[in-house]
């Protein structure tokens, strides 16, 4: 069992990955809703940000369980894409047009998919490179 003091030090790296992680994620989904047009970059976009929440709810609750951080980031996303049925966020979209990077604007049964997609795929990369940090930690 490691000591109080390196688990802290774990978390704190483990946050600052994540936090780097997500910024390049940003990168990457601002980089295909402004250069990508058509299904693939929609389902892409929709995907990376599947990834994003889950690297934000990583960061927060840095010690949870890659499956639980998985599955919350499915629920979020889930709860974000039906709240665009009361057209609030597209509402808010014209009036402030950062909500719509944030919130969407219409809701898209597809994108539920993507999101499921986004989510898996981060959850099987952090599982692997939590794995992977664990070994080295080890040896």
């Amino acid at each position: 069992m490691q000591p109080s003091a390196d688990r802290n030090t774990t978390v704190r790296t483990r946050r600052r990955r994540l936090l780097i992680a997500a910024a390049l994620v940003v990168v990457a989904g601002l980089a295909v809703h402004l250069l990508g047009s058509g299904p693939v970059a929609d389902f892409t976009g929709d995907a990376l940000y599947a990834v994003l929440v889950y690297l934000v709810i990583a960061a927060v609750f840095a010690r949870a369980a890659s499956w639980a951080i998985g599955a919350a980031t499915v629920v979020v996303c889930t709860l974000i894409e039906l709240f665009q049925l009361t057209g609030l966020p597209g509402a808010w979209a014209e009036a402030f047009w950062p909500v719509r990077l944030v919130l969407g604007t219409g809701f898209d049964a597809r994108d539920l998919i993507a999101y499921a997609v986004g989510a898996a795929a981060a959850t099987v990369c952090d599982l692997i490179l939590t794995r992977r940090s664990r070994a080295r930690q080890a040896a």
